[in-house]
């Protein structure tokens, strides 16, 4: 059976973002990773693709949507190109803003499989890092070019909400057809 996917936590209804949660307390053991504070039980999370992007353009296609604004991004490090559809309602975006965008299999800190469906109840989890999360399928995996122009594309559906994320097809070894995906995401300071 098929769960729709959908923004977590968060609903469009949501006015504004919570913000993001105090570091862990001093008592704790911590390091630093690509450059942000994780606990030792947040390094257990295996993600499958974690990068800053910074926003070059806006519905590159014209607006579609009231709420929903489409943002062409290219990553840092990596050099990954990506349009993903986002509630800007809920999360607005603009030209220029950097963001850490992280794919994971899971919530869970300890690694283990994901329901996909928002449990309140006080459980930390690799969301409580970031400010918009949404949960949905890869639905589509597809190579381009040849020799070395080769580029892997990997479209994933957030419930309708889309994304197309180019770039080295040895990312995209790491994703399956039909597997079930978190993207996260934060807003980080300006270089």
């Amino acid at each position: 059976s098929s769960r729709p996917a959908r923004i977590l936590p968060f609903s469009p209804s949501t006015p504004s973002c919570p913000p993001a949660p105090p570091p862990p307390s001093t008592g704790s053991t911590a390091s630093f990773h690509r450059g942000e504070f994780y606990t030792a039980a947040e390094r257990m999370v295996e993600t499958l693709f974690e990068d800053i992007f910074m926003v070059d353009q806006l519905d590159p296609d014209g607006k579609k949507f009231d709420r929903v604004n489409r943002i062409e991004a290219r990553s840092d490090q990596f050099d990954m190109y990506m349009l993903l559809d986002v509630n800007t309602e809920v999360y607005p975006m603009h030209v220029g803003e950097k963001f850490m965008m992280v794919l994971a299999s899971t919530l869970n800190l300890d690694g283990t499989p994901d329901s996909g469906f928002f449990t309140p109840g006080g459980r930390k989890s690799l969301a409580d890092k970031f400010d918009y999360v949404m949960h949905g399928k890869l639905y589509r995996i597809s190579e381009e070019g040849s020799g070395a122009n080769v580029k892997a594309d990997i479209y994933v559906s957030f419930g309708g909400l889309l994304m197309l994320l180019r770039g080295d097809p040895s990312i995209a070894a790491k994703f399956e057809l039909d597997q079930r995906l978190f993207i996260l995401m934060r807003k980080v300071d300006k270089a």
